[in-house]
């Protein structure tokens, strides 16, 4: 291995908050380790290409504020990291968003004001456990099928069939029928 070919830490250099040429030898310096800590995160190269320009447009931004005392790497690094789960969380948002348009437009349930003008029911669901009284308003009033409800509330059907049971025992209890 030859001296020339070996890649020295970004903190080894020195850079000036604010300058250009200083951003863009930081760029060259450290785009390798950035893409692969990305890699490693997202575990897709396209996505990890994305968030590694996303770091980099990131921190040109903020460049003027980066502090000397704070090796620079460590701030591209949490920079890097902070993209990361940002598109985690877009991803998951995309996937929920995807799931409601395959489940499309429930059957038409009855008119929600409705439901509010009837005071015992909604008395009652109210004394109902939370994911028990979810899962008869989404089946009731929203005409979901028990496929539909399970995917909505990330629980297997049987666990839905069961709530739905379990909530109308409870309903016939305290409605006294």
């Amino acid at each position: 291995m030859r001296l020339e070919s070996i890649e020295l830490p970004a903190e080894r250099e020195r850079y000036e908050p604010g300058s250009e040429a200083d951003f863009e030898r930081l760029y060259r310096n450290t785009y390798r380790r950035i893409l692969g800590t990305l890699i490693t995160l997202v575990r897709d190269r396209a996505t990890a290409e994305d968030c590694t320009q996303e770091t980099y447009e990131r921190a040109y931004r903020n460049w003027r504020g980066w502090r000397p005392d704070a090796p620079v790497e460590a701030w591209l690094h949490r920079i890097a990291i902070n993209v990361a789960i940002s598109d985690r969380r877009h991803q998951q948002l995309r996937s929920a968003g995807e799931m409601i348009r395959r489940l499309g437009r429930p059957a038409a349930g009855p008119d929600p004001s409705l439901i509010a003008e009837n005071s015992d029911l909604v008395q009652a669901l109210k004394k109902l456990p939370t994911k028990q009284a979810a899962a008869l308003v989404l089946r009731h009033y929203h005409g979901y099928t028990n496929r539909e409800i399970a995917a909505a509330l990330g629980v297997p059907e049987q666990t839905v069939a069961s709530r739905l049971g379990a909530a109308r025992k409870q309903l016939q209890v305290v409605l006294g029928r």
